[in-house]
């Protein structure tokens, strides 16, 4: 395959595997996280690591990435998931800023402000799509399950969900540590594509765009996530002349999203066939 297009497969992959871990965070148990990006940089820098420096295989490696920021956000959610509102979000963006700034100091380990080289490649369109494809079935059967359902309990009212004998807390936490997962498997396969990462790759505009991302694509809506993230990945290509301009137009869509369709494109629902389907037939009925 061109080599452009198969980086705009992978980067469409790897970026919809973290939104759909947020689409999980914020969609369906309404915590917003501007820290995500420190997420992806745990599991791209760990993976990268255990590739280069253990010689690791690459599956053992993303799944060491993804089990790293899977740990760090255990132990930030046991400290700050109890938080509520802004107070939560501004807890991650700090967290997320704290993480880029750790990896630009640590330059014996991770190569510092010249970034980490030499990452084997490992990722391949074939494999991106294979891993978007389990990431999302993952997902899906979560949000399927009873899991899920407290997910949306906690979204809805979290006093009635806790008074209906959900432990919101451990819920959220779940979801908070779930969505770290995703961003630390994305930042692994973004590495081993790359083959070369640095600590300006996953700043706050980077975790600002996941937010925008899910918004766009839809609350509670995977299907939506998916949509958004193709939006969000895909315009920058075709509209390349104004590539600079790009988080402004983000801005701009977001504010029209809320004010036409506050719960994004697919909010609270799925993209399917039969509802394609039964949609077409219904109007051929009216008709």
């Amino acid at each position: 395959m061109n080599a452009f297009y198969e980086q705009i497969i992978v980067t469409c992959c790897w970026n919809m595997i973290a939104v759909l871990g947020m689409s999980v965070l914020t969609g369906f148990t309404r915590l917003f996280s501007f820290g995500n990006a420190g997420f992806i940089a745990i599991g791209a820098y760990t993976s990268a690591i255990m590739s280069k420096q253990f010689h690791l295989p690459f599956v053992l490696s993303f799944i060491i990435g993804a089990a790293m920021a899977g740990l760090i956000a255990f132990l930030l959610g046991s400290l700050t998931i109890r938080l509520r509102g802004d107070y939560f979000l501004i807890s991650c963006l700090g967290f997320g800023e704290c993480v880029r700034v750790l990896f630009n100091y640590t330059k014996n380990l991770t190569g510092g402000a010249t970034g980490y080289t030499g990452i084997p490649k490992a990722t391949n369109w074939v494999i991106a799509v294979v891993n978007v494809v389990l990431a999302f079935i993952i997902a899906w059967n979560l949000i399927h399950s009873r899991y899920g359902q407290a997910f949306s309990a906690i979204r809805e009212n979290e006093v009635a969900a806790a008074a209906n004998g959900i432990d919101v807390v451990r819920y959220k936490k779940m979801s908070f540590v779930f969505s770290a997962v995703y961003a630390g498997w994305a930042g692994a396969l973004f590495a081993h594509f790359m083959t070369y990462i640095n600590p300006t790759m996953f700043n706050l505009g980077k975790s600002s765009e996941l937010v925008i991302t899910t918004v766009l694509g839809g609350l509670g809506s995977l299907t939506g996530s998916v949509l958004g993230t193709l939006i969000v990945q895909l315009l920058p290509e075709i509209f390349r002349k104004f590539a600079e301009y790009r988080m402004l137009f983000y801005g701009i869509a977001v504010v029209l999203v809320i004010l036409l369709r506050p719960a994004g494109l697919l909010g609270y629902r799925e993209f399917s066939l039969k509802g394609i389907l039964r949609a077409v037939k219904g109007r051929r009925q009216k008709s």
